[in-house]
Order: structure tokens, then sequence, then C-alpha cells
């Protein structure tokens, strides 16, 4: 009788187990899900081929030839840090550090504050919104071409459409703004702040996402519109105007082919628009020292980074994230 109630007990145990517990997983399952594992791996392999062809492997290499002599002709000759201490006796590092530091100290806050002022214009509900928002983001898409760069020479050359233009109101002999080391990268300035789209867009998306609540109770409490610049739209708005300083700082240090085209890849007049990216580029396909463009790139990166990082640590004086 006993052994009949432990043999049904059993059964009965053995009815009421997970089903599949303590089985091994079908062949045909495990199988399957394997299938599907390499299905991903295989759509994903184009990305990976990409990361370590484009990406990952010149990286490595620009690393190791910041340490070689490499003439893009014979093979790279392990130099140590020669080509960093070349830097320090270097004029034509310290003034392509100095142009770009200029270029990027000097347009990108302008940029930033016209691109600002439009998206404060736009913010109003104006009518036609959308295609005065396609027609200030245009710049941004066509600002670095070549054909743009090709047009600013055109306009600010000496016989070009500023000076023809100044000509017509009176101005005796108006300066050849690109051939003159005094006005030269001006321009090249004002090209940059012309490129305002981007930020713009952004920095109109920011300001409608500021509550009205807020305008209406400091309009209450007396301020005006000033006041409410300063008070409300700048404090809300500062994360967006963090986000596209670094964008542009970033962008403004990559700045190569305006500087190419306008001065015919020299620099000039007088190293005036010698760019740090445009005197990495002689180094390295006009003059083949390779292992110095190389090391030159690195320094470039340190740069950026350095700045970037400086941003981020001075945000949490003046970021506003509403914690």
């Amino acid at each position: 009788m006993s052994s009949t109630l432990d043999v049904s007990s059993r059964a009965r145990s053995h009815d009421e187990a997970p089903r599949g517990a303590g089985q091994p997983v079908p062949r045909a399952r495990r199988k399957k899900k394997d299938s599907g594992r390499y299905v991903a791996y295989l759509f994903l392999a184009p990305w990976f081929i990409g990361l370590l062809l484009i990406t990952a492997g010149p990286i490595a290499a620009s690393a190791y030839l910041a340490f070689t002599d490499y003439s893009l002709i014979g093979s790279p000759e392990w130099t140590g840090l020669d080509n960093f201490r070349r830097m320090f006796d270097d004029p034509r590092f310290y003034q392509s550090l100095k142009v770009t530091f200029i270029y990027v100290g000097v347009s990108v806050p302008l940029q930033l504050a016209f691109a600002l002022f439009l998206a404060m214009i736009l913010d109003r509900g104006l009518r036609g919104l959308a295609l005065y928002r396609s027609i200030y983001y245009l710049p941004s898409l066509i600002g670095g071409s070549v054909a743009i760069a090709i047009l600013w020479r055109q306009i600010f050359g000496a016989e070009g459409l500023l000076n023809g233009v100044l000509r017509f109101l009176g101005a005796d002999n108006p300066p050849g703004w690109v051939s003159d080391p005094s006005y030269a990268l001006g321009t090249l300035i004002i090209l940059n702040v012309w490129t305002f789209g981007a930020p713009m867009v952004i920095f109109l998306a920011g300001l409608r996402q500021i509550p009205t609540m807020y305008y209406e109770a400091a309009s209450l409490d007396g301020a005006g519109k000033v006041r409410q610049f300063l008070k409300v739209t700048l404090p809300l708005l500062s994360p967006i105007i963090f986000f596209n300083l670094v964008l542009q700082i970033i962008h403004a240090f990559q700045s190569f082919t305006q500087a190419f085209i306008v001065s015919g890849g020299t620099g000039g007049p007088a190293d005036s628009t010698l760019f740090y990216t445009l005197y990495l580029y002689q180094r390295g396909f006009g003059n083949f020292d390779m292992g110095y463009a190389s090391a030159l790139a690195w320094v470039l990166l340190l740069i950026v980074g350095g700045l970037t990082a400086v941003n981020f640590i001075a945000s949490k004086y003046w970021v506003f994230y509403g914690d």
C-alpha cells in the first residue's frame, strides 16, 4: 500500500514540475538560436570592418608614425620624441597655433551670438517659419564647400564684388581683403560666422522648450525685455549654449577648406591664414614629412581634448540644468 502511494506521489511531482526543467535544450532550438546570432554578426560586420579599416587602423598608424621619420617613400624609421622636439624650434608651428586660436576665439563667440539673435527673432512665430529656418540653415550645409570658398575669394578679392561696391560708393583704392595680411584672416572669420544655421536651429529648439510662465512672472515683477533675457532666457538656455559651444569649437579647429582655397594652399599672405590643419597638410603632403605631420595631428587632438575638458569643468559654474 505504501509503495503504491510513493509511486503515485512521484508521478504527481513529475507532472507538476515545469515542462522542460532539467531537460537539455533540443538541438533544433540551439541551432536556430546560433543561426540568429550569426545573422546579427553578419549585419554588424560592415560596421566593424569600417571601424577597423577607417577609424581604428588609421589612428593606430598615426600614433606609430608620430614617433618615426617617414617620407611616404621609404620605410618608417623610429626616432622617438624627435618630431615633438622639432615643434619647439618651428616658427610656423607657433604661427599656425596663433592664427587658429584667433580664428576660434573670435569666430565662435560671434557665430553663436548671431545664431542666438536670429533664433530669438524666429521664435516670435513669424509666418513661413519653416521656410526661413531652411534658408538660414543652408549656409551651414554649403559653407565648408570648395565652391563657397572660391566665391568668398572672388567677393573679397582686389577686384571683387565688395571692392566694386565700395568704389561705386566713392571709396578710393580699397584694399585687397584676401591679399592683405591685416584683413585676410578677418574674411575667413566672417565666413565662419556666416555658417550660423546649425547652432541657430538648435537654439530655436531650446527656446521653444522654455515655459512662458517664467516670462510672465518676470514681467509681473517689473523685469523688462533685457532683464528677462539675462535672468530667464540665458540661464534656461545655458545647456544648449554649452552644447553649441563645444561643437563649434571642435568644428572651428578642424577648418581647412576655406583657408586652403582662399590662400591657394600657402596660408598667405605672410602666413596670416595659416590654419593648423593647413600647416599639417603642408608638412604631410607638401613636404612628405608624414611623421612630423602625424605628431602635429596628435598635438591638435590634445589641444581640442584639453579645451573640451576645460569647458566641461567650467560648465558647472554657469550651466543650469534645473536640478
